[in-house]
């Protein structure tokens, strides 16, 4: 289906670009970088080369300008392979740099923020530690000003692009308990003190690299605090919310995906002498996935018209991510049903996606905080 009210000439422009640059430097590789649990770091220079990687980012640092409707199309593009973590390991970039950008002096940007869009360093992000979960206001994790550095001291988990990140934009504690005593630090990986675990083995996702980060008297430059001392928290929250449209828009991608699939399937495969896409049940099952992915992607769509236009959209973009998942484990659950024993095996795409769906719920804000944020807006 065609959405010209929300893509453009220039939508559809770089989306074609971007689906030629899948289908060339993507799609042959993917079963093979699955397995492997990584893709070659020279992905992120190519992707760079064709203009994609820093979508949406100034031109000034090395990007490619554009408005929230281009990075829709490159990002739903880039989940044509059926990979979740390949997604996410190539787009760990945007929820790094965001707070760099918006908050990060111009040589901080410089330093920074070009390199990364050049594909030549990666960058990742590091919010979450082991104790914590969404406690974000929680952390534990300690930076002291000594001098010119912060020392910094804990750890941080299921950090995509953890593995090989070269710069981690990191939450810190500066001040006192809460929310009001949190900071952000860019952490470069050959920092002294600075050290990572072995890739975490996940259910899903696993073309992305995912790590626990460990910080012992890590000595950072008191130049790498982006904004002010204590202000990170409020930094976390904007972020989030991006990253949760991109959440909802990599989940409608996976329903879309296995819906396909499933449409190609039961015309193909034959039960009691005829096509199963012939069986009511088997209609009215791909009815109800069709029906509730074309609900979630229109309402996705509304939302992000709504954050381009710069409308506060803190509540509905946790509805849509909360629909969005809900409906993606759906789809895909009932996926892997339509295709049976094949379901379950390895070589069939709609396995992928079903594992990779699990994570959407949680990353990025679980379905529970969804709802108390949605909760906090509605009374």
């Amino acid at each position: 289906m065609s959405y010209q009210h929300y893509f453009q000439t220039e939508h559809d422009q770089i989306r074609q670009i971007t689906r030629r640059f899948v289908e060339r430097e993507m799609m042959p590789f993917v079963d093979a970088w699955e397995e492997a649990g990584s893709f070659p770091r020279e992905l992120y220079q190519k992707a760079a080369k064709v203009g994609i990687l820093g979508m949406g980012y100034p031109e000034a640092l090395g990007g490619t300008p554009g408005d929230l409707f281009m990075q829709i199309a490159v990002w739903e593009e880039l989940m044509r392979p059926g990979s979740g973590g390949l997604s996410a390991g190539l787009g760990s970039l945007h929820i790094a740099l965001p707070p760099i950008l918006a908050l990060g002096s111009p040589e901080q940007q410089e330093q920074f923020i070009r390199p990364v869009l050049a594909g030549e360093r990666i960058a990742a992000l590091a919010v979450t530690e082991p104790g914590g979960g969404s406690d974000v206001a929680g952390l534990a994790t300690t930076a002291v000003l000594q001098n010119d550095h912060y020392i910094v001291n804990g750890s941080k988990t299921f950090i995509t692009s953890g593995c090989r990140a070269d710069l981690v934009t990191t939450a810190v504690r500066t001040g006192g308990p809460g929310s009001h005593g949190i900071s952000l630090l860019v952490i470069e990986a050959d920092t002294p003190g600075f050290s990572r675990s072995q890739p975490l083995k996940k259910m899903g996702w696993w073309a992305s690299d995912t790590a626990q980060l460990f910080f012992d008297d890590c000595g950072v430059p008191a130049g790498n605090l982006i904004g002010a001392e204590n202000m990170g928290f409020y930094a976390i929250m904007g972020n989030f919310q991006k990253e949760r449209l991109q959440m909802s828009i990599v989940a409608n991608m996976t329903a879309e995906l296995a819906l396909t699939a499933c449409l190609d399937y039961v015309q193909q495969r034959e039960a009691f002498g005829r096509p199963i896409a012939g069986f009511q049940v088997m209609r009215h099952k791909l009815v109800d996935m069709a029906t509730e992915l074309e609900v979630s992607r229109e309402f996705t769509y509304r939302v992000a018209a709504k954050m381009n236009d710069g409308v506060d959209q803190v509540k509905e973009v946790s509805m849509a991510k909360l629909f969005a998942t809900k409906m993606c484990d759906m789809v895909t659950y009932e996926a892997v049903q339509i295709f049976g024993g094949y379901g379950y095996m390895r070589e069939y795409l709609v396995e992928r996606l079903y594992r990779d769906s699990r994570i959407l719920s949680i990353g990025g804000g679980t379905t529970e905080i969804m709802k108390e944020i949605v909760a906090k807006r509605i009374f």
